[in-house]
């Protein structure tokens, strides 16, 4: 019963120091706060403001409730072990469970960036290659898709650009759901494709690039003015495949940022007005990203670090012949699983590049 008493207390000592990491306590008294506002009886004055802070405490009670429960019942089954040692066998399958319960909830604790719980904004875009390129950013698209949908989030095509020929030219999707920023900003860069061209009539093999960008979805929280004569705003008929017309009205909305030649675009919105809001709260999600990076390269240069501002390399390569591999070249992680990885199953490259992130982190 010793050894169990340690391991258990160990587990307490453990989840303690991953709730501090996630500032679960400062999360709880944020929950308590909205609900003393909500309690309020001009809280619904205002219908959006106070929508959007039901949904935050509705995310922040998911992120808390979890690690609550998980330390409730490390502290339980050490009361009882250091009370009865007759359990023995229930505490130790007990213990087991708590074990396999904090390796999956101690990825969470990774992802404590000042943005990584928030919703996310994903953009992929062709590069060079032509139409395979064009094909492998809806290969792309579909992966994305088919992992939001395995673990849980919602997904919003918000503007998508179909190819000449086959595939997507450029797509948008926002994400809703717990740590989406946190978990896929792992996908940031360019992704490399090998493969034999289903395009190329004498069977060649191709190299395809695509470009995924992130951002997280804050705009409600963004406080960036932007003025009718910083931007132009562009009306245009939502297209599907292949360029057909999805409505008989001109309903899409495109706009461009003037001063940094940023274009956003939103057609999938029931309205014009819709669109518009959509496209504004993309535009002010990127301005505030881009900002963001300004401050970290002026930083990363006075600490005398490299800053790549271009493209870059590759961060992943899918190779499909002649052989079978997909390889992150930050982080190394590889599998030959090329089917199971363009199916969604991504996490594990996501988890080696968050644990190659804190062990490359500066010590505080």
């Amino acid at each position: 019963m010793d050894g169990l008493i340690e391991r258990l207390m160990a587990m307490r000592d453990e989840v303690a120091h991953l709730m501090a990491r996630l500032n679960i306590e400062e999360k709880v008294a944020q929950i308590k706060e909205i609900e003393t506002q909500a309690s309020d009886a001009d809280f619904w004055n205002d219908p959006t403001a106070a929508q959007q802070l039901m949904q935050k405490m509705s995310r922040l009670k998911s992120q808390v409730e979890k690690w609550l429960k998980i330390r409730q019942r490390t502290n339980d089954a050490l009361e009882l072990a250091e009370l009865d040692d007759s359990m023995l066998d229930e505490l130790t399958a007990e213990a087991n469970a708590l074990t396999e319960e904090l390796d999956k909830l101690s990825l969470q604790a990774m992802l404590s960036g000042e943005y990584d719980d928030e919703n996310a904004i994903l953009s992929i875009h062709a590069g060079a290659g032509g139409v395979d390129a064009q094909d492998w950013a809806e290969i792309l698209e579909r992966m994305y898709l088919r992992w939001m949908e395995q673990s849980g989030y919602k997904a919003e095509i918000i503007d998508r650009s179909a190819g000449d020929e086959a595939g997507v030219k450029s797509v948008t999707i926002a994400v809703k759901g717990d740590y989406a920023y946190g978990y896929l900003q792992s996908e940031q860069g360019v992704h490399r494709l090998v493969r034999i061209s289903p395009f190329d009539s004498n069977a060649r093999r191709h190299t395809s690039f695509a470009k995924v960008e992130l951002w997280p979805d804050i705009a409600e929280d963004i406080d960036i003015e932007i003025k009718d004569a910083d931007i132009r705003v562009d009306v245009f008929r939502s297209s599907g495949p292949g360029g057909q017309s999805v409505n008989t009205t001109d309903s899409a909305v495109r706009i461009t940022h003037l001063e940094t030649g940023i274009v956003v675009s939103s057609q999938n919105q029931k309205s014009q007005l819709q669109n518009k809001e959509r496209a504004m709260q993309v535009l002010k999600a990127r301005l505030f990203d881009l900002e963001r990076q300004k401050q970290q390269e002026e930083l990363a240069a006075l600490k005398g670090e490299n800053v790549d501002a271009g493209w870059g390399n590759q961060i992943r390569s899918y190779v499909l012949h002649p052989y079978q591999m997909v390889k992150d070249h930050r982080t190394n992680y590889e599998t030959g699983q090329v089917n199971a990885v363009l199916d969604g199953r991504l996490d594990d490259f996501m988890e080696a590049y968050l644990r190659s992130k804190i062990a490359s982190a500066p010590s505080e």
